[in-house]
């Protein structure tokens, strides 16, 4: 398992996943130096509850998310779950934000990124747009998500040969997850992060929940009132197993807490 940045302190293992207590601001300063140091890959996870659920029964996906460098809770009911069960983090990190925030940064440091993932036209939206957002930032490329696992090796050699600081994956899981951990080696990129759908709130397809939903954990309820059909069947089952895992995870560390205090005051 990858070492926990030292700006975080220690690492805390919540539902079988270490995450690094790290605010935004630490995040960001975590991944500044990695594209400052040597030349070396390091993966950044959001762990939201569903990635939380599907690790549980996907072996590469938990090795790969387990091996991450930087893994931030992204979602406020593993920041919850985290809170309840005595391994409080210190915020949110939403991925989609926490991606803005970074190419902002890059920009004002002269780094690059690549693009990878979504719909043609979203992700070259993304790429033209990246510029005149975020100045100083350079594009060292972007692709596409629709493509073969016989493209892969050449993929890879694309993005190593950009010269990129951050490469950002818009892809589902758990592809994203496995095929960063999968190449990293070979890719060469100092961040590597997977992102999901924000390449589509960020070029502008697709609006991102209002705020107040956020803050409530209840940005799943955006997502599933603008695809319903697509999303109803995925967030009862998700939904239902993360309370599940949750309300265990929470019960058990109470009671190792209730009895490693009886066992101190006999």
């Amino acid at each position: 398992m990858a070492e926990a940045p030292t700006a975080g302190g220690e690492r805390r293992e919540l539902l079988d996943c270490p995450f690094d207590p790290v605010t935004m601001e630490g995040a960001i300063e975590q991944c500044l130096e990695w594209c400052r140091g040597p030349r070396t890959t390091h993966t950044l996870l959001t762990m939201n509850a569903g990635l939380l659920c599907m690790m549980r029964s996907d072996p590469e996906l938990r090795e790969a998310c387990r091996r991450g460098d930087l893994i931030v809770p992204d979602g406020m009911p593993v920041v919850w779950t985290a809170r309840l069960a005595g391994v409080p983090m210190p915020e949110r990190v939403a991925g989609v934000d926490l991606m803005a925030r970074l190419l902002e940064a890059g920009g004002r440091q002269g780094l690059s990124a690549y693009f990878l993932g979504a719909r043609r036209e979203v992700v070259e939206a993304l790429a033209r747009l990246c510029p005149e957002r975020y100045p100083g930032l350079r594009v060292g490329g972007w692709r596409d998500g629709y493509f073969r696992p016989a493209d892969h090796a050449a993929i890879v050699g694309e993005i190593r040969g950009s010269g990129a600081d951050m490469l950002f994956v818009g892809m589902p899981s758990p592809f994203k997850e496995t095929w960063c951990e999968r190449h990293r080696a070979a890719l060469d990129v100092p961040v590597v992060m997977g992102v999901g759908g924000s390449f589509d709130v960020l070029a502008g397809y697709t609006r991102r929940a209002p705020r107040a939903l956020q803050n409530a954990g209840l940005e799943w309820s955006w997502r599933l009132a603008m695809e319903p059909r697509r999303m109803w069947k995925r967030y009862l089952t998700t939904n239902s197993h993360y309370i599940w895992l949750a309300v265990g995870e929470v019960v058990r560390r109470r009671r190792r807490g209730g009895a490693g205090r009886a066992g101190a005051e006999r």
